[in-house]
């Protein structure tokens, strides 16, 4: 893990954020993983191959139940996480997990990123939501040539960076770790 962060407090989180999960899923269907500590590896296991600890402002678009931001959010204490997430019973999980986590460094918008005045960021992570070209549009504003997107892809991930030159691609699995520089805008 990056920086200085108490493992006995991250696993706590997480396991508060497992108790949480399973007692909103019952009633509200917010995700169907089998396995969520699974996930949860998932959504931080990019630390293991790329050093974010200079992001200092990152958008997580489509945010769901939470994964990746809300586990990058507990190592990423220095970060200010920004989780775009238009559905109601999704953003409300979200900010109970917010309080109950003390996450300070996060702040929920339940709202499209598209429908919602940009800022520029370090970072603009998603997590198979959408290909890549449309969400690069879809955040237009937001990014700059110093942005990095980091998408958690699968399989077909080469087929949608076609005519993209600024990419790295990290493999585990089946997932795809996928970083990307936008030199321009998309049409």
């Amino acid at each position: 893990m990056q920086a200085f962060v108490n493992k006995d407090d991250f696993f706590k989180k997480i396991t508060l954020y497992k108790d949480l999960l399973k007692k909103f899923n019952a009633v509200h269907n917010l995700t169907h993983f089998n396995n969520i500590d699974e996930n949860i590896i998932d959504s931080i296991k990019i630390l293991d191959f790329y050093d974010l600890n200079d992001k200092q402002r990152i958008i997580d678009i489509g945010s769901g139940a939470g994964f990746p931001a809300i586990f990058l959010a507990c190592i990423l204490q220095e970060s200010e996480f920004f989780l775009f997430e238009p559905s109601v019973k999704r953003a409300s999980f979200l900010r109970v997990i917010k309080t109950e986590l003390d996450l300070k460094n996060v702040n929920i918008i339940k709202e499209k990123i598209e429908n919602y005045p940009s800022f520029k960021v370090d970072l603009i992570t998603s997590r198979a939501l959408m290909d890549v070209k449309p969400l690069v549009k879809i955040s237009s504003g937001f990014y700059d040539d110093k942005t990095l997107f980091l998408l958690y892809k699968g399989s077909e991930i080469y087929k949608e960076l076609e005519d993209l030159k600024d990419y790295q691609i990290f493999n585990q699995g089946f997932r795809n770790y996928c970083l990307l520089k936008m030199k321009e805008k998309l049409c």
